[in-house]
């Protein structure tokens, strides 16, 4: 089988799909898969819509396209602001939208009006991790403008925690946030269907048993596909951390010196070199890189140490034992390492599907 590649087990996706789905609805809040991170892979999608998820999200249009394209049965949710530029295709291909600007938004009635068809929209608000949103202040003036435009729907609001600045969703800013979806119902008398709390990040306010509030949707891709918390990355009590698995094949495996001699400057990625002298050591070289992999990200096997990357070399050192050119040595990823794997056209992807076995 051709390496490197990522082997992507859809009955561990379903499974983590399906557990995360049974836990938010005891917490009466739905599960929107985020497919952004598996380039909107058909296969993916399925098992987390055998899972239970009652929507797919994802971030780039070209992947919802691909999704419709492969006939994937679910309403769509285009989860980034759109851009002004592709309103046509948006309306065209996304049942509802993620949106900040009055631009987009009035660019989006206009394509719906055009289309004869009626577009979804939420409003994204900033609640203080200085990604995407409304400043809350200026949410009631933007409700106005948006239910003043023809051929939209207003759904409901949302905001995202936990990923640029990395601030924790908690009481208090999801209390805000069903706070503000009150306030809107009160002022214009319409009833928010939608009120999206965040990300997988919010898993632990969420089954926590905090007050869930108006929140009744969260956005789940990295604990749906590696079974870890993005708050600190640790692995999710039930859920499989191995659904997606990295296979990089040995190209090169030598006795060498830990340390390189010679005069030193910076790497071909403008780092200084950082190195330990551990003496000789069995090093290996494995064909994948950072063209290909984030390689901070990567989970190695016990007894197998990442020492660096070029573009299209991940080094190890294998210890004591001798691993043959033509081996291949298997990694779990975290997500910046999967997205970057999944984007890659150098790494295939095996979807695979274990029959006859269930999902612990």
């Amino acid at each position: 089988m051709t390496a490197p590649r990522l082997e992507i087990d859809l009955d561990k996706i379903h499974h983590n799909a399906r557990r995360l789905v049974e836990l938010l609805g005891r917490r009466g809040i739905s599960v929107t898969g985020v497919t952004k991170a598996t380039l909107g892979s058909p296969e993916i999608a399925g098992a987390m819509l055998r899972g239970g998820v009652s929507s797919l999200g994802d971030s780039r249009l070209e992947n919802i396209e691909a999704m419709r394209r492969a006939r994937v049965p679910s309403r769509m949710a285009l989860i980034r602001t759109p851009m002004l530029s592709q309103a046509t295709r948006v309306v065209a291909h996304a049942d509802v939208s993620f949106n900040t600007e009055l631009a987009v938004i009035g660019a989006l009635s206009s394509a719906a009006r055009e289309a004869g068809q009626t577009h979804g929209i939420v409003l994204m608000v900033e609640l203080g991790d200085l990604r995407e949103g409304i400043m809350p202040g200026d949410l009631e003036s933007t409700v106005r403008e948006t239910l003043r435009l023809p051929n939209l729907e207003l759904e409901g609001i949302g905001t995202n925690l936990a990923c640029r600045s990395g601030v924790t969703p908690d009481a208090r800013n999801m209390a805000e946030l069903s706070a503000l979806a009150d306030s809107i119902d009160a002022t214009f008398g319409t009833v928010l269907s939608v009120v999206s709390g965040g990300n997988s990040g919010n898993l632990q306010w969420a089954l926590g048993g905090a007050e869930t509030g108006r929140i009744n949707d969260l956005r789940l891709g990295e604990s749906i596909l590696l079974g870890r918390d993005p708050l600190d990355r640790e692995p999710i009590e039930g859920l499989y951390t191995d659904a997606i698995l990295l296979v990089a094949e040995v190209i090169e495996s030598k006795r060498k010196p830990s340390h390189p001699w010679g005069e030193l400057a910076q790497t071909a990625f403008g780092e200084m070199p950082v190195t330990e002298d551990r003496g000789t050591i069995t090093q290996v070289l494995l064909a994948v890189g950072r063209q290909d992999i984030d390689p901070c990200g990567l989970h190695s096997p016990e007894g197998i140490e990442i020492l660096g990357a070029s573009s299209d070399h991940l080094i190890v050192d294998c210890g004591e034992e001798r691993i043959p050119v033509g081996a291949e040595i298997t990694f779990e990823l975290n997500y910046s390492a999967l997205v970057r794997a999944m984007t890659s056209p150098f790494v295939a992807k095996v979807a695979k599907v274990q029959k006859n076995r269930i999902p612990a």
